[in-house]
């Protein structure tokens, strides 16, 4: 037992020493590993260092020799259509080099101040600002931030792609190096002075000066060596003649960089900023005409599109820009924009023309005598109000996506507050609709169910849908929805959102350039943006077909190119009661005018308006002005090309539903056609229902009595009509009369609202038999007869029964004496029956080709009523001042 305790004892003891050991040699141990931590990161800095320091040698000695002729000089580029012709080489136009001992020391200093301030003090690079640009690179990868002095900007220019690489940057840097020790400071300052890109067509500082101010530089303030020394950084976002108040922006911040840099004093600072941008620059009647300025509005889309995607230097590296340019769309637009159609001088308008199926912008409008120098209103230098264009988008279109509305919904047209408020919404033409559905509620583009659906659908499914078709909202109110708001766009944009309802869901961002191609004629950059799924098929479909009837029924009817199937939308905007009462403007005035629609070929977005908000005060010269331009260009551009019709998905289902039904129930078989409408269905959707089978008559006429008067030897024919049920017949009951005699085939001899009619001339001895049927819509009732034998004695002799009828067939025409105003059936035949409608049998206008008869039919029926006429379809394919009127927004 001892033992055992003992050696227990033992190996407590061993154990306990063994953990001691342990502890004391930790210290020890760590430092061991901490030491192989150290010794191994800097083994990988050295391998790094050394695989950097080969990597950059690698990449330098792949780099172009420097060439003078191209630090100098910008090489030309060339922008191709969409047939692989050249249409405009940029570079091309004349510049004003200036020499060194030329620039002003102001001017130089400006730039300095602003591009590269240590520009005398490194030899190529800026190990201060690289520092920076560093930590933003490993966060967002090789090129996200630059810090290029001028001598790197020149190499850029003169031999690089614009590649965001690593690779360019090491080419970029060692070519720098070597530009140093090759030229003087001043010679490259000289370089970059006259070569850099100054917006649209323009290089060097020396011929923006000339392009901007109509100066010589040695003659320009400080402000405007200020305003020229800004605008490398983004020239055409600067570009002044087009946006001022950007230009004027940047323009300050150099003016501050200045001063900063102890360039000039914080007084000279104040009072340059003090100056109005545009009491410096040339005014528009004194601009030069741009040199090789064919499309000049395609162009500026162009140049935009280059800056916005990080590319105009390339503009200067001789490149070859792949254009979408339709050049016979582009004419017709140009012609047609420019054509005498306006209510005055002053007022302008913009158009983009889209391929449907691509997002492809084909032809730009910038405006009326756009010259390239002046503002651009298709793009965002000029973004409006979209009025009721943004309906289809805000309202109808979410709804049906996220709800599966039918087309067939009811919404009610009544009065009505946004939601949270006290603040009413009207329908410009005061009045209210009632119980509509959302296609009749689009088609006559009314207010109130358009907030009604937008704030049912909820304001965050709205801004997402919107957001899909390329127009991002900001803040999102419910007058949105009618287009008022702080949220503005251009006519690109709203065809792009368009075009995505005429290609089933798909959008694809409007775009001119497709590719690139480098100077070595191999390398080539695509610029075609990726499609994307933007909504389902089924609510494309939906909104289109709406869309058609805005075409046909609704407001858009000026727009209509007959034989296409178009869909589209007209709006306005309007302005404010407040201002309408400081300015005096009438209630009729607007600021801007839409029209937007789109087959399955060309989407087209039109705004009419004027640059400073001016008001449209008429509607032919005015408000008309977008429908016009649209119904000119698309009739044009679409002639002699295969236009087909926007195809139903499986994804939607057509039935015909009782009108006016809520919730929506189908139409029985029995239902009276008048009483149907035909409504699209998301698939899956269509209601069950069936409207209770119930035979819908029309009463006949009773008491139908024929009184013969013999002192004026004439039948007056009488009877009475019970009024029908408003709810199932709706509309005129009008009364067709026939007439037999002596058993002939009954001949149809007035139709008239009236309940009463008189036929003179009454021959004696025949038997006449009379029938009244009542006609409502498309309803017809049973007939009524009376017949009446005439008796008494006559003078004349008898006549062979057989030649009596052969002359009553040859010689009795049935015809209604009133106005029937038509084209055809012109015969001026003059009967010698005896029935004769003496009253105005109304004035069946249909200003088509199809019906109307002028002949004279001297017979004896006498309508002593006055009947209206059963037809009144007069559209001679204008507006009246009421259609236009839903379209405007408060």
């Amino acid at each position: 037992m001892s033992e055992q305790t003992n050696s227990r004892a033992a190996r407590r003891q061993k154990l306990e020493a063994e953990r001691k050991r342990k502890k004391g040699s930790s210290p020890k141990r760590f430092g061991s590993i901490l030491k192989k931590v150290i010794m191994a990161i800097v083994i990988a800095g050295l391998a790094l260092f050394v695989g950097g320091v080969g990597l950059f040698a690698f990449y330098a000695s792949t780099a172009p020799d420097l060439d003078e002729n191209l630090l100098k000089d910008p090489l030309t580029s060339q922008l191709l259509d969409k047939n692989g012709d050249v249409f405009v080489k940029l570079g091309a136009e004349k510049r004003e080099y200036v020499p060194y001992d030329e620039i002003p020391d102001m001017m130089e200093q400006a730039i300095l101040a602003t591009e590269d301030v240590r520009f005398y003090k490194h030899h190529g690079m800026d190990f201060w600002r690289l520092g920076g640009a560093i930590l933003a690179n490993l966060r967002g990868g090789f090129g996200s931030e630059g810090a290029s002095t001028l001598t790197q900007q020149v190499i850029k220019n003169s031999f690089l792609t614009d590649e965001k690489t690593l690779k360019r940057k090491a080419q970029e840097a060692w070519l720098a190096f070597k530009l140093e020790r090759e030229y003087s400071k001043e010679e490259i300052f000289e370089m970059y002075f006259n070569k850099v890109l100054m917006g649209r067509n323009i290089y060097g500082f020396g011929t923006a000066s000339q392009e901007f101010f109509g100066k010589d530089l040695d003659e320009l303030s400080l402000e405007q060596y200020a305003l020229l020394a800004g605008m490398p950084q983004s020239p055409n976002a600067y570009y002044p003649f087009r946006n001022p108040e950007r230009a004027e922006k940047r323009r300050n911040i150099v003016l501050t960089l200045m001063e900063k840099h102890g360039k000039i004093s914080k007084a000279e600072m104040e009072a340059a900023k003090a100056t109005p941008i545009a009491s410096t620059i040339l005014p528009e009647d004194e601009r030069k005409e741009m040199e090789n300025n064919k499309y000049p509005a395609y162009v500026d889309v162009v140049l935009d599109e280059l800056e916005a995607a990080g590319m105009m230097d390339l503009v200067a590296e001789g490149v070859t820009i792949q254009t979408n340019l339709d050049p016979k769309a582009q004419e017709a637009v140009e012609r047609e924009i420019n054509s005498p159609i306006y209510e005055s001088d002053e007022m302008q308008a913009a158009m983009t023309v889209l391929d449907t199926k691509t997002g492809e912008i084909v032809a730009v409008g910038g405006g009326r005598n756009f010259t390239g120098r002046n503002t651009n209103f298709a793009t965002r230098d000029n973004p409006r109000q979209p009025g009721s264009v943004i309906k289809p988008i805000l309202s109808y279109g979410p709804i049906i996506e996220n709800k599966a509305w039918s087309t067939g919904q009811i919404i009610v047209d009544e009065p009505y507050k946004y939601k949270g408020t006290d603040i009413s919404i009207r329908n410009v033409d005061g009045g209210y609709a009632g119980p509509i559905t959302i296609r009749e509620a689009l088609y006559n583009s009314r207010n109130i169910p358009a907030i009604k659906v937008f704030e049912e659908v909820g304001t965050q499914k709205a801004r997402d849908f919107a957001g899909k078709l390329g127009l991002n909202y900001k803040d999102m109110v419910s007058s949105e929805a009618i287009g008022g708001g702080s949220n503005e766009f251009s006519t690109i944009e709203i065809a792009g959102a368009y075009s995505a309802l005429g290609n089933g869901g798909i959008y694809t961002k409007p775009h001119t350039v497709k590719k690139i191609i480098l100077r070595d004629g191999k390398t080539e950059k695509n610029m075609v943006p990726d499609p994307v799924t933007a909504m389902k098929d089924s609510t494309a479909y939906m909104v289109t077909d709406m869309l058609r009837d805005v075409m046909t029924k609704g407001t858009g009817k000026k727009a209509n190119v007959s034989g296409l199937d178009i869909a589209g939308k007209t709006g306005t905007t309007n302005y404010s009661a407040k201002t309408i009462k400081e300015r005096g403007y009438k209630n009729t005035y607007v600021p801007d005018s839409w029209f937007t629609g789109y087959t399955t070929n060309y989407t087209i977005s039109v705004w009419g308006g004027y640059s400073k908000n001016e008001p449209i005060k008429t509607y032919d010269k005015g408000r008309d002005v977008p429908k016009i331009l649209f119904h000119n260009v698309m009739r044009e551009i679409s002639s002699n090309k295969e236009t087909a019709r926007f195809k139903q998905p499986s994804s939607v289902e057509e039935a015909k539903i009782l009108k006016g039904s809520n919730p929506i129930v189908l139409a029985s078989p029995s239902t009276p056609a008048a009483l149907t409408s035909t409504e699209l269905f998301v698939r899956g959707t269509v209601p069950e229902e069936m409207a209770e089978e119930e035979l819908t008559e029309l009463a006949a006429p009773s008491d139908l009595t024929a009184q013969y008067d013999a002192d004026s030897n004439s039948i007056t024919l009488s009877w009475n009509h019970e009024d029908p049920n408003e709810e199932l017949i709706d509309g005129e009951v009008q009364f067709n009369v026939l007439v037999s005699v002596d058993g002939s085939e009954p001949q149809n001899i007035t139709t008239t609202a009236e309940h009463s009619v008189t036929f003179q001339g009454v021959e004696i001895g025949r038997t006449y038999v009379f029938s009244v049927t009542a006609i409502a819509n498309d309803i017809e009732s049973s007939p009524a007869s009376t017949s009446l034998m005439v008796e008494g004695n006559t003078d004349e002799d008898p006549v062979d029964e057989e030649e009596n009828e052969d002359d009553y067939s040859d010689n009795d025409h049935w015809n209604n004496g009133g106005d029937n105003n038509g084209d055809n059936n012109n015969g001026n035949g003059n009967g010698n029956g005896n029935w004769n409608n003496n009253g105005n049998n109304g004035n069946n206008q249909n200003n088509g080709d199809d019906s109307g008869n002028n002949g004279n039919n001297n017979g004896n029926w006498n309508n002593n009523g006055n009947n209206p006429g059963s037809s009144n379809d007069k559209d001679d394919g204008s507006d009246n001042s009421g259609e236009e009127s839903s379209d405007d927004t408060e």
